[in-house]
């Protein structure tokens, strides 16, 4: 039995607006679910983004309970063709790059913030396949 891949991730935010303006407004990522108040969530390729307020979400409710908080950090993979337009977008839209990384091989990746400070990650297709 193996697992295919981690189909959901989910992100505590403290405005959806303003994470659906991010995500959706400047990055693109198509808005498949949203509840007003409680949570919005992204197709991200064949994965799902979910942003849930927490306050919210810790309360006992069809689902289990779930929250947290803190910044987390996401890696957000893309064809190496489209790594350099990516790095571009993200400059166009004044979304400051904190670093760019070298990982060896040929694999670049670099790292910005969304506006909840969680630090995402634009890395290149195949660097964890090897090795």
């Amino acid at each position: 039995m193996n697992i295919k891949k981690i189909k959901e991730t989910c992100l505590y935010v403290k405005d959806l607006a303003e994470s659906k303006a991010f995500y959706h407004g400047k990055l693109g990522f198509k808005v498949i679910g949203e509840l007003e108040g409680r949570h919005v969530f992204f197709r991200v390729g064949s994965s799902v983004l979910l942003c849930f307020i927490a306050e919210v979400s810790e309360k006992s409710g069809t689902l289990p309970p779930h929250f947290g908080s803190g910044h987390l950090h996401l890696a957000f993979e893309v064809e190496k063709e489209q790594y350099r337009p990516w790095k571009q977008k993200v400059q166009n839209l004044g979304i400051p790059i904190e670093q760019e990384y070298n990982w060896g091989g040929g694999f670049l990746s670099f790292y910005f913030r969304d506006p909840d400070e969680h630090l995402l990650e634009i890395i290149m297709e195949g660097m964890w396949e090897r090795g």
